[in-house]
C-alpha cells in the first residue's frame, strides 16, 4: 500500500518551494528588480521628494539593466 508523505503530496500536487534557489532565484530576483526600477520611474514628483530622490537620479537607476543589480545582493 502506498502512503503519501507531506513531500510526496508537495510533488504530486506541483507545488513549488516558497523560497526559490539557484537559477530560479536569480530569474526571481531580476524580474522583481525589473518591477521595482519600473515603479520607481513611474513615481511622482512628490512621492520621489517623500523618498529624497530627485527625478533624474529615479530615472537613472530605472534605466538601468537588471544584471546591474545592487552589490548587496550579490551575498
Amino acid at each position: 500500500m502506498f502512503t503519501a508523505t507531506a513531500n510526496t503530496q508537495g510533488i504530486l500536487s506541483g507545488a513549488v518551494s516558497a523560497r526559490p534557489t539557484g537559477l530560479l532565484k536569480t530569474i526571481v530576483d531580476k524580474v522583481q528588480l525589473h518591477k521595482e526600477r519600473r515603479t520607481l520611474a513611474s513615481l511622482d514628483a512628490a512621492a520621489l521628494q517623500d523618498i529624497g530622490v530627485t527625478k533624474f537620479d529615479a530615472l537613472s537607476e530605472a534605466s538601468r539593466s537588471v544584471w546591474d543589480a545592487p552589490d548587496y545582493w550579490h551575498k
